[in-house]
């Protein structure tokens, strides 16, 4: 919830029973804490005398203000924002914070505008809103930068009773070749989980999460906006076998000796690469080549994650 000083009472209006009533005509600025208007719901407050856009501090020391909180006047002006994100720097500064991560919803671009005046610059958006920071210490500044990778992930889908595989054709390539079907990781979503989601979604077969199998590392990828891509294929085992494929997406999909993968010029180079490796797992034994996953819990946050590595003998 955003609070605004009581300096700014004159400027703010609220219809509250089909009447207009003057905040500052109804409340004593001295005797001000905090006051809430229905419906607008807007909460001004006084801390000291100063005004102070309201936030919450991390333990690294920043400081993170989210306008989109309910609450936050979406009529305010651009000047009148300026003001009070000056007098909340110096607050915060004299506070000894060391940054600020400031939360911009698209409807309030203009306040985007007001802050870069105070030297934020943007750091990342998403969806409706956009999150500006700026580094408030002596220095170069150390935040950390937005994510820099894409995450893909394709399954290996191993008939391991006749040594095949599920591969498909992309319909949107220039070049026809064999490929293990997958697609881009969602958001909190396990590469396992993907991988999964993937296959079925492509070509209709259900299958189970075993192991990962490689990752490749690709800078500037193209359908990546000039950022970083990892590629990561995992093998399943499949739970049902008919082929229902998404003729939106693919062109063919079969399954396909590994032998035959592995040697044919209809394919790709990691896609035979990874073919030789499974005929190796599925002739030697997949422990040989399988990086298993187990999840463990994160000694800070208290949330879980998940290890990928080969077994211990």
């Amino acid at each position: 919830m955003a609070a605004l000083s009581c300096k700014l009472l004159p400027l703010i209006r609220s219809n509250l029973s089909n009447k207009t009533i003057c905040l500052a005509h109804t409340v004593p600025i001295s005797t001000v804490r905090t006051f809430k208007c229905v419906p607008r719901l807007l909460q001004l407050q006084s801390e000291q005398g100063s005004n102070v856009l309201s936030g919450k501090v991390d333990r690294f020391g920043g400081v993170t203000v989210n306008l989109g909180d309910s609450g936050f006047p979406s009529d305010i002006n651009e000047s009148v924002f300026s003001n009070l994100l000056q007098e909340s720097l110096a607050h915060w500064k004299a506070e000894g914070r060391i940054a600020v991560w400031l939360h911009v919803p698209i409807s309030l671009g203009r306040c985007a505008a007001a802050a870069s005046v105070h030297g934020f610059t943007y750091h990342h958006a998403r969806h409706d809103r956009a999150v500006l920071a700026l580094w408030l210490t002596d220095g170069e500044s150390r935040l950390p930068g937005f994510a820099t990778h894409q995450i893909g992930v394709a399954g290996a889908v191993v008939d391991e009773s006749n040594g095949k595989v599920l591969v498909v054709q992309d319909k949107n390539k220039t070049k026809n070749a064999w490929k293990f079907p997958g697609g881009l990781s969602e958001p909190g979503e396990n590469i396992g989980t993907t991988a999964v989601r993937e296959v079925f979604e492509e070509t209709g077969v259900h299958s189970e999460f075993k192991s990962l199998l490689s990752i490749r590392q690709q800078h500037n990828h193209p359908g990546a906006f000039g950022m970083s891509d990892m590629y990561v294929i995992c093998r399943l085992s499949p739970l049902s076998y008919n082929i229902h494929f998404c003729t939106q997406e693919c062109l063919r999909c079969e399954w396909l000796d590994l032998s035959e993968l592995a040697k044919t010029d209809a394919t790709t180079p990691i896609t035979s690469r990874l073919a030789r490796l499974l005929l190796h797992g599925l002739r030697q034994g997949f422990h040989h080549i399988d990086l298993t996953m187990e999840e463990l819990p994160a000694v800070y946050s208290g949330v879980f994650y998940q290890l990928y590595h080969r077994q211990l003998p």
